[in-house]
């Protein structure tokens, strides 16, 4: 039997919790970071864990404290992602993880791309595979398109700026190895 709360999900809640489920798993994402203007680039591998989150979750429950959301039981979905990053010479850059809630069409997350506090994004879908995500914060704009393709492979583009202007670009083509 269909749950009523179901029923009730947006179109938005609908396609983030399918995506959010097809993204699921384990991916190696080579990455390239163009910086703007000089064009400086850095090139990155990551590996990507992706866990999802059922609603009522203690994970969705803190991360809607965090976000002092009047039901904490309101979050539809998420996710758990967690990284672990090196650059193409094997230096290690980066290790982490970060929680994604998403309800109507928000995404409501534990931390920012540049800080540590917790953030919101605006979301839609301009087919049911491609995702593109517009998160503000201390004067930055962060622009990110995912796009499933198939089911082994994942693109990702994110646009940095500030003040209008373009900071940065990054790049990414990952592959589900898990």
């Amino acid at each position: 039997m269909t749950s009523p709360l179901y029923f009730a999900q947006t179109a938005e809640e609908s396609q983030i919790t399918e995506f959010f489920t097809e993204s699921v798993g384990q991916w190696r994402s080579e990455r390239r970071y163009y910086t703007l203007p000089e064009g400086e680039t850095k090139e990155m591998v990551s590996i990507i864990t992706i866990r999802f989150l059922e609603p009522g979750c203690d994970e969705l429950l803190h991360l809607a404290r965090m976000h002092n959301l009047p039901d904490i039981a309101s979050l539809i979905c998420g996710t758990h992602v967690s990284w672990d990053t090196n650059s193409v010479t094997g230096k290690k850059e980066s290790k982490g993880s970060t929680l994604f809630g998403a309800l109507g069409s928000t995404l409501y997350r534990d931390r920012g791309f540049a800080t540590s506090k917790p953030v919101t994004a605006q979301y839609y879908f301009p087919n049911p595979k491609t995702l593109c995500l517009r998160t503000e914060y201390n004067n930055s704009v962060f622009e990110e398109e995912l796009k499933l393709i198939g089911e082994k492979y994942r693109t990702r583009q994110s646009i940095i700026s500030r003040a209008g202007e373009q900071l940065m670009i990054g790049q990414y083509l990952e592959k589900r190895i898990d």
